[in-house]
């Protein structure tokens, strides 16, 4: 008796939490949003990559030429290096040897700095979106916007093609 008794207050206990915990997810509204899809289809992502491309093209034909020169003299060394006194191949060499260091910290630092600016256009674009994700959360009194991780959503939630549209206004605007 005790026994049907505990099972019966569990069973109305497990049924009322249910319908309290179906009430509270009625009145919530819950969106999903693929950043993954919104910063590549983003008018801004181009622009970025474009911008960055045009910052680092006189850089990358100074380096490109800079290697052209050294390449030039290994090619005289190689033809003119039998013929040369020792003082002037030495010297050839030593300068070579420097060029192709120089050379060398030269692209390092480039790579450094693409890397750099990369990751600052990135982040200022993920800013952008989020800016957007949470103004149109607003204005569509939407509670919850999950990113990442999620395992399935239907298109009814997905606001990405919302945020995307945001922001090729945005970006028109400027």
């Amino acid at each position: 008796m005790n026994f049907r008794l505990i099972v019966s207050t569990l069973l109305l206990l497990g049924a009322t939490t249910q319908a309290l915990a179906e009430d509270a997810v009625e009145g919530y509204r819950i969106a999903v949003v693929d950043p993954n899809r919104v910063v590549e289809q983003s008018p801004q992502y181009d622009a970025a990559g474009d911008a960055l491309q045009r910052e680092l093209e006189e850089r990358e034909r100074t380096l490109r030429e800079q290697q052209e020169q050294v390449a030039a003299l290994q090619r005289k060394l190689e033809r003119d290096g039998a013929l040369m006194s020792e003082s002037e191949l030495q010297r050839l060499q030593n300068d070579i040897r420097s060029r192709t260091r120089k050379l060398k910290y030269a692209r390092d630092e480039f790579q450094e700095d693409f890397v750099l600016r990369q990751n600052e256009l990135r982040t200022k674009l993920a800013r952008q979106v989020q800016e957007v994700v949470v103004e149109l959360a607003k204005e569509q009194e939407i509670d919850l916007v999950i990113t990442e991780g999620v395992v399935y959503f239907s298109d009814r939630i997905d606001i990405s093609d919302l945020v995307i549209e945001r922001l090729k206004a945005e970006f028109e605007k400027r």
